[in-house]
């Protein structure tokens, strides 16, 4: 399962300039990867953690602007079309887990 954020933030004053670093520190923290500009998705392992991530980002949510959130399984997350690029990524994209000591 997928967390998906989409964000659009105002950052015309210098306030609204550091809460838009903030939150993107955040959400870099969390271990939300950038799809896109103002895109950033997270691999987690059930809907239950999902729900656990959401409250979380809705705790460090900015003050003003646009923050949408959705929560998509794997197979739809496959499905995604590129219609202009490809993916590229140098991070296993996986939900498999593989542990040598």
């Amino acid at each position: 399962m997928r967390v998906v954020i989409f964000f659009d933030l105002p950052v015309i004053s210098s306030k609204e300039r550091r809460d838009y670093r903030h939150f993107r520190k955040h959400l870099i923290k969390s271990g939300f990867l950038m799809m896109q500009e103002s895109v950033y998705s997270k691999l987690v392992q059930n809907s239950s953690v999902a729900d656990s991530v959401i409250d979380n980002i809705k705790k460090h949510k900015p003050p003003s602007g646009l923050v949408q959130l959705i929560k998509i399984t794997e197979k739809q997350f496959e499905k995604m079309e590129f219609i202009v690029g490809s993916h590229s990524s140098d991070i296993l994209n996986t939900d498999e887990r593989l542990v040598i000591i």
